[in-house]
């Protein structure tokens, strides 16, 4: 290839992304990349820090460029020589987007197509892959990392970068346009003081759930995917007080407790061989023995939430966890359907006596048109023993009709607490406020079953 050809291909960048054919750029990156391999002396980069490694790449790349005489403009070299080092070092046409906090997933459906979410809604990037050979030496790179392989004998994979991205590979024959590629980024901890200022949940609001924190009610998180679930949990969780032993177990780790005493767990996925696997369940199990005061798990999906009920209605009450539900109700219905997936045989009755006596709160959360998370409910559960579901609504989140520009309109709403709530709180002496008693606001929400 001709150093003319090099610089045609450079000048073509904007032309290549508009149509999709990277040929002449993904040539020029790959003979770069090549050229880069030549001069580096590996045994050198070893010994560098990452960022130094980066800047001994992008001063040698630029080197060659000038070396190899291609005529380029300013923007067009330093996008070239990103690429180059990117290919070499990183995530090729990804970094980008890694290194961008605002994006908050990155979702690529083929070598063609690269979709990302901000500030929650999906757009699309100019960015792509060559070809899926690359796309595939992407994916292959990151979960080697891990010690997994896919494979058309194993086309599924789970995975998380370094940095704590959670990944998702599906290649064909299962994916039917090509290999598939999501990027769930780390989600960044909030304290309740921004999530008020970000308008997703009130002053009241926070400042009550915060005393049922400390007051020891055992609360369950709900809400379907993406909407904020991870991130509402650790900011719960900064209310446990820091004298209490704290277990997190989660499948993936993103929680980031501040307390002194934090015991962090995590699932393992199994290997190659398909052994050496330890769940979410085995985890609960074991955490019984670890002496803890708080148990906190980021998700239930199968027979641990069996487990995890055991354990707040054995001395272990005010531990949090999170539901896929998309609303209070079909939560309750949910951890009923998640505990008979048990291999222990259990009436249903018994099941709803769990969790009747072992779920005080559900905190519905929804992302709404807008792409903004909120609070949509708060609801106590007052149902007791083998009793249907019952809920009482304390807060909730009311809007106007979305409008054409999708803006939400709206505001909380209170009501006064169920006294089992009011009484548990009086016990530990936490303040209640105002809004929330029967005095100040007069309304008490109806009790409604969950069916």
């Amino acid at each position: 290839m001709g150093l003319k050809d090099l610089s045609r291909g450079q000048r073509l960048l904007d032309d290549d992304r508009d149509n999709g054919d990277g040929g002449a750029l993904a040539r020029s990156i790959s003979y770069f990349r090549r050229r880069l391999l030549e001069d580096v002396e590996l045994r050198e980069l070893v010994t560098l820090s990452a960022s130094q490694r980066r800047a001994r790449l992008e001063r040698t790349v630029a080197q060659l460029i000038s070396v190899e005489g291609a005529v380029m403009s300013s923007a067009q070299r330093t996008t070239l020589i990103r690429q180059v080092v990117d290919e070499a070092l990183g995530l090729g046409v990804l970094e980008p987007l890694l290194a961008d906090p605002t994006v908050t997933e990155i979702m690529v459906n083929g070598p063609g197509e690269v979709w990302i979410e901000r500030d929650g809604r999906i757009q699309r990037t100019g960015a792509f892959f060559a070809g899926e050979a690359e796309l595939l030496q992407t994916i292959d790179r990151i979960v080697s990392t891990v010690n997994r392989r896919v494979d058309e004998s194993s086309p599924m994979v789970d995975a998380r970068l370094p940095t704590g991205e959670r990944v998702n590979a599906i290649i064909p024959p299962l994916a039917l346009h090509g290999a598939t590629l999501t990027i769930r980024r780390f989600p960044r901890a909030f304290t309740f003081e921004q999530l008020v200022d970000m308008g997703t949940v009130d002053e009241p609001t926070a400042a009550l759930l915060r005393a049922m924190v400390r007051a020891r009610l055992s609360i369950v998180i709900s809400g379907g995917t993406g909407a904020g679930k991870t991130t509402l949990l650790n900011a719960l969780s900064g209310f446990i007080p820091g004298a209490e032993r704290i277990i997190t177990i989660e499948d993936s780790a993103e929680l980031q407790l501040q307390q002194p005493h934090v015991v962090s767990l995590e699932a393992r996925p199994p290997n190659v061989e398909g052994k050496g696997q330890v769940t979410i369940r085995d985890l609960v199990r074991n955490s019984l023995r670890m002496r803890p005061d708080r148990i906190v798990v980021g998700e239930v999906r199968g027979p641990e939430t069996l487990d995890m009920l055991q354990a707040m209605n054995t001395g272990h009450d005010g531990s949090l966890s999170t539901v896929h539900a998309n609303s209070a109700e079909a939560a309750l219905i949910r951890l009923e359907t998640l505990t008979s997936m048990s291999d222990v045989a259990i009436p249903f009755e018994a099941l709803r006596d769990q969790i009747n006596s072992a779920i005080d709160v559900i905190v519905q959360l929804e992302r709404f048109a807008d792409g903004r998370r909120r609070i949509r409910e708060v609801a106590a559960v007052a149902s007791a023993h083998r009793d249907t579901f019952r809920l009482r609504t304390i807060g909730r989140f009311e809007h106007e009709p979305v409008g054409p520009d999708r803006t939400i309109i709206g505001r909380f709403e209170h009501f006064s607490l169920p006294e089992p709530v009011a009484y548990r709180l009086m016990l530990a002496a936490e303040p209640t406020p105002e809004v929330f008693t029967a005095g100040a606001s007069g309304v008490t929400a109806p009790v409604r079953e969950a069916v």
